[in-house]
């Protein structure tokens, strides 16, 4: 599955921490849109498709959620707890990122800006997807 856990190098010194993400070095693509989400609710699940095009690369900048992904063959789950850790996601890779924190703030870059008809929002379409690329 085209996806990678990677720890994210911290520079810091007695005024604080900071952590860059740039392409090439930590994010393979370059960044045309960048969101957070915040503020979700008890229970509740996002993101829930798939994408055509864009590449993901996903940051708890505070709190935690999990994100569960899958290419339609295999499925993984990983906990996102640090603003040092980073999950990238290739284009065609189903997701739902839940169990946020209450404090949770996670950072989303995007290798595209939003289009809507790259998305794949029923989990039966992206499996008949993949499958049609075979």
């Amino acid at each position: 599955m085209n996806c990678e856990l990677m720890d994210l190098r911290v520079n810091g010194d007695e005024r604080g921490k900071l952590v860059a993400v740039e392409k090439g070095v930590n994010c393979p693509f370059e960044v045309k849109r960048a969101f957070y989400i915040f503020g979700t609710k008890d229970k509740a699940r996002r993101g829930c498709h798939a994408n055509r095009k864009s590449q993901f690369l996903f940051i708890a900048l505070k709190g935690s959620c999990r994100v569960e992904f899958s290419d339609g063959n295999a499925e993984e789950s990983v906990l996102l707890d640090s603003p040092t850790k980073a999950l990238w996601l290739d284009k065609m890779i189903w997701k739902e990122m839940f169990d946020f924190s209450e404090d949770a703030v996670l950072l989303v870059l995007s290798s595209e800006k939003y289009d809507a008809g790259e998305y794949i929002r029923s989990r039966e379409e992206f499996l008949k997807a993949k499958e049609a690329k075979k």
